[in-house]
């Protein structure tokens, strides 16, 4: 089964998040800042982060850049609740850095389950 790792500093999309993603047959694993979710990273691996962009400890933009680093490369879907920052639209920055997806939240559950599967089963996807 497909592991997610969910990185978020807000608890209660952390948890509704993981309710969704393991009712979907996906093993989560949660971090609440991006620090944290690095560490995990490397200890535990994930074949999928969710990363949102404005965090403590390190933002979702260091994160990716960090994750783009790694090997093996992990699938990346940012989210974020800021808008933009003058001319700066931050999901399009999170895209040049490598994260395959990006959500605007709030979002549809069903739109980011369906995007993690064509992730996790797209080209180089890994069966589980």
């Amino acid at each position: 089964m497909a592991r997610i790792l969910v990185v978020d500093d807000d608890h209660f999309l952390r948890g509704a998040l993981r309710v969704v993603l393991e009712a979907a047959g996906y093993t989560v694993t949660e971090a609440a800042d991006g620090e944290t979710g690095l560490r995990l990273y490397r200890e535990q691996g994930a074949d999928l982060l969710l990363v949102d962009l404005f965090m403590p400890q390190r933002d979702g933009l260091e994160v990716i850049r960090a994750l783009r680093a790694a090997i093996p490369r992990p699938k990346i879907v940012a989210m974020s609740g800021g808008g933009r920052n003058g001319d700066l639209d931050v999901l399009k920055v999170a895209a040049a850095f490598g994260a395959a997806r990006t959500f605007r939240k709030p979002f549809e559950p069903r739109e980011l389950l369906a995007a993690i599967h064509d992730l996790l089963r797209g080209p180089g996807a890994q069966e589980g």
